[in-house]
């Protein structure tokens, strides 16, 4: 029983920090491979200190990792598997979504999958 609460404590913290919109689409764009603050910034049309910011939780988590070339942060994800883990959830919310937002999550899976 111990084995299990250690276990469910520790997928509460990793969805806690996924928990915000930005974070899932950072580790989506990030599932092809490494980009640089600016060009996450640039993708996502988020502010460069945001993204930075959100990037810094990621990383103090574990979930990705800094490379630094020069002035430049590059970030990729420490296992890949996150970002699939992370399109198979879209299975869940299709089932709860009506007309309009099944387009935008067909979209997304579209985008995602590529």
């Amino acid at each position: 029983m111990p084995s299990r609460q250690v276990v469910a404590k520790e997928l509460a913290e990793i969805f806690g920090i996924l928990a915000h919109p930005d974070r899932i689409r950072m580790v989506e764009e990030l599932r092809v491979g490494e980009k640089d603050v600016s060009s996450l910034a640039k993708i996502l049309g988020l502010e460069t200190p945001r993204v930075s910011q959100h990037l810094r939780l990621l990383r103090m988590h574990g979930i990705v990792t800094e490379r630094r070339e020069g002035r430049h942060h590059f970030y990729h994800l420490n296992n890949p598997d996150m970002a699939a883990w992370i399109l198979q959830g879209l299975t869940f919310i299709e089932q709860r979504m009506a007309g309009a937002t099944k387009s935008n999550i067909k979209a997304a899976r579209r985008l995602w999958s590529d």
